[in-house]
This record gives C-alpha cells, sequence and structure tokens, in this order.
C-alpha cells in the first residue's frame, strides 16, 4: 500500500515538473524568438511595455528606411540632367571644345561600370547603409566642388567624386529593398523607381529657372543641387552601423533574408554565363539602351537650344523626356511579365524612338513637344530591360548573375556614344550626323531586345 502511494506520489510529482518546465521552455522560447515566432524573425515580449516599444522601434525604423531610399532614390540622376540644361554655359564658361563636352558626358556610363562592380564587396565589409551613407555624402561633395574647381580638369575630377557616389549607390538601392522589404519588392521597386524618374526630370526642368534666380551664372545653378544629397545622408546616420535588417513581427517591418536560403544560393556553382545567347543579348540590349539614355540627358537639351529653342524650354522639354518613365515605369513591367516574348514591346519602344529622331531631324522646333514625348516612350527600355533580367533566369543565384553581367557589360558598351555624338557634332558643324547616328543605333537595339526576349533561360543555355 506504501509503495502504491509512492508511486503515485512520485508520477504526480513528476507529471507536475514536465508541466512546469514546458511552460517555462515556452516562456523561454517566446523571449528568445527561437520559437515559431522567432524563426519567423519576430521578437515578442510578454511585457506590454516592451512589446509596445519594439513595435513603436521597428514602425520607426522602417518610417526613416523607406525616407532613405526615397531620398537616395531623388539624387541618383540631377547630377547628370542640370549638367545637360546648362552644358552650353559649362562649355563656355571652361573653354570646352565639343569632343571634352563629349568626354564630359561619357562620365556617368564609365563611372558606373568601374566603381558599380565595388559596391557590393564594400557592402559585404561595411554594411549597405554605411556604403549609400557615404555615396550621399561623396555626391553632395562632388556637386558643391565641381562648378568652383577652376579648370577642366578639376570639373571632370568632381564630377567623377559625385558620380562615385552614385554608382554604389544605384547598384545597392535593390539590394536594400531586396534585404529589409522580402515580401513588398514589387511595391518598394516601384516607389524608388519613380522617385529616380521624378529627380530626374526636376533637375531638367528646374536648372535654368534656379540659375536664373541665383543670378544667372551657371555656378550657382549646378551647385544648388548639392542640398538634395545632403538631405539624404541623414535618414541613413541610424543604418551606418547597422548591418543587419530589424527583426519584427509587424508585417511592414524591414525583414533580412532566410539566411538557410542565403546560403543554400551560395552554395550552387556559379552559371558559365558567357556561353549564354540569351546573356549576351540582354547585355548588348541594355547597353544600347544606356547609350540612348546618356547621349538625351547630356546632349537633348543642348540639340533643342540650337535649334532656335529657348534655354528655359529645353529644359522643361527635357523634363518631359524624363518624366515618361514615371508611370511607364510601372505599366511596362507588368505588360512584359504577363508576355512570354518581350519582343513586340522592344519593337514599339524602337519605333517610337525612330519617330522621334526623325522629327527631330525634320522639324525640331515645330513639333518639339511631340519628339520629346516619342523620346520620353523610347527611353522606357530601361525597366523593360531590368524586367527582362529576372524573366531571363529560373534562380535567384541566376538572376543577381545575369543583372551583374547585363549592367557590367552594358554600361561598358554605352561609354563610346556620347563621346561620338560630340566628335561628330564638332567636326559636321550641326546635329545632322548626332541625330542620324542616335537612329542608327536604333536599329541593333531592336534586334537584340527582341532576341533577349524570347521564352527561355540562361540556365538552359550555359549550364552548370
Amino acid at each position: 500500500m506504501m509503495g502504491l502511494m509512492a508511486s503515485d506520489e512520485t508520477r504526480t510529482e513528476t507529471r507536475t515538473k514536465t508541466r512546469t518546465e514546458t511552460r517555462t521552455e515556452t516562456r523561454t522560447e517566446t523571449q528568445t524568438g527561437t520559437g515559431a515566432q522567432g524563426r519567423a524573425g519576430g521578437f515578442v515580449s510578454e511585457v506590454p511595455g516592451e512589446a509596445s516599444a519594439t513595435r513603436a522601434w521597428t514602425t520607426w525604423t522602417t518610417r526613416l528606411l523607406i525616407l532613405g531610399i526615397v531620398l537616395a532614390a531623388v539624387n541618383l540622376r540631377p547630377a547628370i540632367t542640370s549638367l545637360g540644361a546648362l552644358l552650353e554655359e559649362v562649355r563656355d564658361g571652361l573653354g570646352m571644345s565639343g569632343s571634352i563636352a563629349g568626354l564630359l558626358t561619357s562620365v556617368p556610363p564609365l563611372c558606373f561600370a568601374v566603381f558599380g562592380v565595388t559596391a557590393p564587396r564594400l557592402a559585404r565589409r561595411f554594411g549597405p547603409g554605411a556604403v549609400v551613407c557615404a555615396g550621399m555624402v561623396a555626391i553632395t561633395a562632388g556637386l558643391l566642388i565641381r562648378p568652383y574647381a577652376g579648370g577642366t580638369g578639376g570639373f571632370l575630377a568632381a564630377t567623377a567624386l559625385a558620380l562615385m557616389g552614385i554608382a554604389v549607390s544605384n547598384v545597392l538601392m535593390p539590394v536594400i529593398v531586396k534585404r529589409y522589404f522580402p515580401d513588398r519588392v514589387g511595391s518598394m521597386t516601384g516607389l524608388y523607381s519613380m522617385a529616380l524618374a521624378f529627380g530626374t526630370s526636376v533637375a531638367a526642368a528646374a536648372t535654368v529657372p534656379l540659375t536664373d534666380a541665383l543670378g544667372g551664372r551657371w555656378q550657382p545653378g549646378l551647385a544648388v543641387w548639392a542640398v538634395l544629397p545632403a538631405l539624404a545622408v541623414l535618414p541613413w546616420i541610424p543604418f551606418v552601423r547597422n548591418r543587419k535588417a530589424p527583426a519584427s513581427t509587424a508585417p511592414s517591418a524591414p525583414r533580412p533574408e532566410d539566411g538557410r536560403s542565403a546560403e543554400k544560393r551560395a552554395e550552387q556553382p556559379p552559371l558559365r554565363i558567357t556561353r549564354s545567347r540569351t546573356a549576351w543579348a540582354l547585355a548588348v540590349f541594355f547597353g544600347l539602351q544606356a547609350t540612348a539614355a546618356y547621349i538625351t540627358m547630356g546632349w537633348m537639351a543642348q540639340i533643342f537650344r540650337d535649334s532656335g529653342v529657348s534655354a528655359g524650354t529645353a529644359g522643361l522639354l527635357l523634363a518631359v523626356i524624363m518624366v515618361m518613365g514615371v508611370p511607364l515605369a510601372f505599366v511596362i513591367p507588368r505588360v512584359a511579365s504577363r508576355l512570354p516574348h518581350q519582343g513586340p514591346i522592344v519593337v514599339v519602344l524602337g519605333v517610337c524612338g525612330l519617330a522621334g529622331y526623325a522629327g527631330l531631324y525634320f522639324a525640331p522646333v515645330g513639333g518639339a513637344w511631340a519628339w520629346a514625348l516619342l523620346l520620353g516612350v523610347s527611353n522606357c527600355a530601361f525597366p523593360l530591360a531590368l524586367t527582362m533580367v529576372g524573366m531571363r533566369a529560373r534562380t535567384g543565384a541566376g538572376v543577381a548573375q545575369l543583372s551583374a553581367f547585363a549592367q557590367s557589360t552594358g554600361y561598358l558598351i554605352s561609354i563610346p556614344g556620347p563621346l561620338l555624338v560630340g566628335v561628330l557634332y564638332q567636326h559636321s558643324g550641326g546635329w545632322g550626323l548626332p541625330i542620324a547616328l542616335m537612329s542608327a543605333l536604333m536599329v541593333p537595339q531592336i534586334v537584340v531586345g527582341v532576341l533577349a526576349g524570347r521564352d527561355r533561360t540562361v540556365e538552359d543555355e550555359a549550364g552548370r
């Protein structure tokens, strides 16, 4: 009898102890984030005050990060389009020849190709937030220094400094969106693209009026654009030392990608990307559309001005070309992603470009606004190229490798275009030959774009 009682007491104590330990372990898992919610990347506190503080902190950091992304994107093109609007004044002030001015318009793709490849390595060492913050500082310094550098060499060097900051930020913006907003990549990319197009068009339209308001000298008209990147530095300061995305159970909070997924991607052998015909077609397509874009940003305002359009109106026409990217950056990727073959979209954009250049050649003043609209549609080949990068590879690692190959090769291809336009303009004394060159480049852009838009993947062509 005593043995049975002892046995019952032992079982009772064991069950009580087990239940107690289970509750203790559950609380420990919840507090440390190793339970179900912890594995999802969250942190839950049983203390209401701590939970409220955590939610408030993640909401604040999310909003600050979104603000930082938008402000950084706004500053990725004004250094280029503001110079295009005042290129004639800069040339006269510094005594530049047409060839040197063409070199100046070729500096952006050169810097993007050279400095952009260093961005992933810098991000791994210092963190992407720190690199973007440093990029905004470099843009600010370059835009402040270049109008007062004193001479063509100093102007080019300061421009390269600003473009270096743009290059690394340009590469890391999509990386930051993917890392901190993996469940909202589409919407955040749309917001980023819209801010980029907005900054591009505003700089093109407002540079001449701002210059007039500041006394008519081109130096303050260029230097004033240093204000925006200086403001963009501020929201990135809290992320300089924060190399990891904050974890939160809130659906709107920034969260990093799953580490196990990253490990699996790292284990995959790299593609032999140069064996893929689609990769090469996409790289050439990217390079030719970038050539057209940088010729437009560097020279189009000058083309309109030399045709008899006032400086202010020429800046507005350039702004119209650039602002077309705001709505079409949302429409084109959605339409393209629903089609098995993106060739028809490539053809439509190319035909718009050919029509715009033809009108610019035969009636540059009479139909200036129509030609600006057509060229604006044609310049939207950039979001189409980015969309095709995502569709021409099956895996995340394949997309990353294809994107790096297409963009780095494409920017290298685009370097001679703006320089050649300047040389042709100087030696011919007019814009007939440069416009003919732009029209001629549109034909191979259509051809390689159709090839790149075929329904196939680089994994099938390159192999592993």
